[in-house]
């Protein structure tokens, strides 16, 4: 039998949305607020969605304990109190939005998975940020192994909010 288990982490970072292959009055149109050059930060909270089948000796699918090293390891010590623009080499030349930084946290925790979990192990199956009350992202992962790209990316990326992202609030 397999279940999913869902565990939550906070952290605090800032960021700037902000294109170079926009003009300045371009980027302030489209990003509104959020491109102030002074940046503004969030209080993040973040999902990470774990499937795989339940130990028959354990009860479990995973230990939670090992995924919250695991994550913390990973994501949440990079990311907490920093300024993702920079700080995270990830975004020298991509735009920090949340959708982005979804992509970056999907690759950080996908690229040493395997050998943490084991290749019959559970599976990363979902990651969830939320970026203010009224925007979350998620990106449900594939089966594929390889890593996102920021560019183009396979998996699904779906936008929970009452209005878009970029509506302004922050």
């Amino acid at each position: 039998m397999t279940a999913a288990v869902t565990r939550t982490y906070r952290f605090s970072a800032s960021h700037r949305l902000h294109t170079a292959a926009l003009s300045d009055t371009e980027n302030a149109k489209l990003f509104g607020k959020c491109n102030n050059p002074f940046g503004h930060g969030h209080n993040y909270e973040l999902g990470i969605t774990v499937r795989g089948a339940i130990g028959e000796q354990t009860g479990i699918v995973v230990p939670i304990g090992r995924l919250d090293e695991y994550v913390l390891g990973r994501v949440i010590k990079d990311f907490d109190g920093r300024n993702m623009n920079l700080d995270l080499p990830e975004f020298r030349d991509v735009v920090p939005t949340t959708e982005n930084v979804t992509r970056v946290v999907v690759d950080r925790l996908r690229s040493e998975w395997e050998g943490e979990f084991g290749r019959g192990g559970p599976r990363l199956a979902r990651v969830h940020l939320r970026e203010t009350e009224r925007n979350g992202f998620e990106l449900i992962v594939e089966e594929r192994r390889q890593p996102v790209s920021l560019r183009s990316a396979p998996e699904s990326v779906a936008l929970y909010g009452s209005a878009g992202g970029l509506d302004g609030s922050l």
